[in-house]
């Protein structure tokens, strides 16, 4: 197996697995499969972030993937990203997400971020033990913020930080905020 940035070709891979997951879980508070083109405006906007796309990807193809993003659109969580990993349905529990996690925690502290953030379904046990077993702690619940498969959903949120907690970045040549 082999962790790699994600090319314009493992798009529709990428899609099948966001798909799979949207109709049978409540892990993306989506109810609607996307189209490759949603995937792909979606990867050339993270491209543009300087955020990466990355997967996991052996001879059958992609195994999962992993990105991370802004947390919030305004400058003064310019050094906080939230993360999120995918697997294909069929290969989960066999270290693919520890891997993809191991280097989106890498590429996110080369690009100096301090904490990185994960919303969780609250019923998603399985997520939940995986990120806390990586080192991520509850960071709070928001209570019914999400809806599907008609009814509301609590969204769990964890936190990681990727520099010492109060450790402030090297801001030479940023702009004040």
């Amino acid at each position: 197996m082999q962790i790699r940035d994600a090319t314009a070709a493992d798009l529709l891979e990428i899609r099948d697995i966001y798909n799979s997951i949207v109709l049978a879980s409540t892990a993306i508070y989506n109810d609607r499969p996307v189209t490759l083109e949603d995937r792909e405006t979606w990867w050339r906007a993270r491209l543009a972030q300087s955020c990466p796309v990355l997967v996991a990807a052996d001879g059958t193809g992609v195994l999962g993937y992993a990105s991370f993003g802004d947390f919030r659109p305004w400058p003064g969580y310019r050094f906080t990203v939230e993360g999120t990993i995918h697997i294909r349905e069929g290969v989960r529990g066999q270290g693919i997400g520890s891997r993809l996690l191991a280097e989106l925690i890498a590429r996110a502290r080369a690009l100096g971020k301090h904490v990185m953030v994960a919303g969780v379904d609250s019923e998603n046990a399985a997520s939940l033990h995986f990120l806390t077993s990586h080192g991520f702690v509850p960071a709070g619940e928001l209570r019914e913020v999400g809806f599907k498969f008609g009814r509301y959903l609590n969204l769990n949120f964890l936190q990681l930080f990727l520099s010492a907690p109060g450790e402030l970045p090297d801001q030479s040549g940023e702009p004040e905020t």
